[in-house]
């Protein structure tokens, strides 16, 4: 049976757990031919199976991340495509490998900032996400992101705020901790209880 046969949409399902499944054998087994041909079925004509596809890819990714790492040129390409799934799928995917492939991610940075302009609620937040890990990556790559990041801070929905100064952390470093810091506190009157704490646990985590 072919991989591509235990896909979800392959299998009459609507649900994602033959997806989720699959991704957890490959991992497990390091089955690159296998995923070398879900790679490949990102293409397939049939947008159900390029989303089956791409589920499976990012699974992989939060068990395995080395094993996809390998196409993040791939990845970086859907971010352009008119197939939504694909585009956040495939955030998702790259925010899966930004620690292993800050270079490759950063060569094409403004495809990436520009989707998350533009992009829905899931690709912001693993853009977020991934480009936070690629600034962290170095002192060149954190002063090119970080200022879009500290941006995107102040003027974010709030209750967007906590998630995304959490995934921005990683990325604050003495030079730029300060204004971090100023921005969460600006904000922070506009918060839910709920979502104050978890941003004055992020400030605590940076000044001990």
């Amino acid at each position: 049976m072919s991989v591509i046969d235990r896909l979800a949409s392959m299998q009459g399902r609507s649900d994602d757990v033959p997806n989720q499944e699959l991704a957890k054998e490959l991992a497990e087994k390091k089955d690159s031919p296998a995923i070398e041909e879900i790679v490949r079925n990102l293409n397939n004509k049939n947008k159900r199976i390029q989303s089956d596809c791409i589920k499976v890819l990012y699974e992989i990714g939060y068990i395995e991340p080395q094993l996809i790492q390998p196409y993040a040129d791939t990845f970086l390409s859907l971010l352009e495509s008119k197939n939504n799934r694909l585009v956040w799928g495939g955030m998702i995917a790259l925010s899966t490998i930004a620690p292993l492939q800050p270079d490759r991610i950063f060569e094409r940075i403004d495809l990436v900032i520009k989707t998350i302009e533009n992009g829905s609620v899931i690709t912001v937040d693993r853009g977020i996400k991934t480009l936070a890990l690629v600034a962290s990556a170095n002192d060149k790559y954190n002063k090119k992101i970080f200022p879009f990041l500290i941006d995107h801070l102040r003027t974010c929905r709030p209750k967007d705020l906590p998630q995304h100064a959490e995934s921005i952390a990683v990325a604050v470093t003495d030079q730029n901790k300060a204004d971090f810091i100023s921005v969460l506190e600006e904000r922070k009157a506009l918060l839910k209880p709920s979502q104050r704490k978890r941003v004055e646990k992020v400030i605590r985590s940076l000044t001990g």
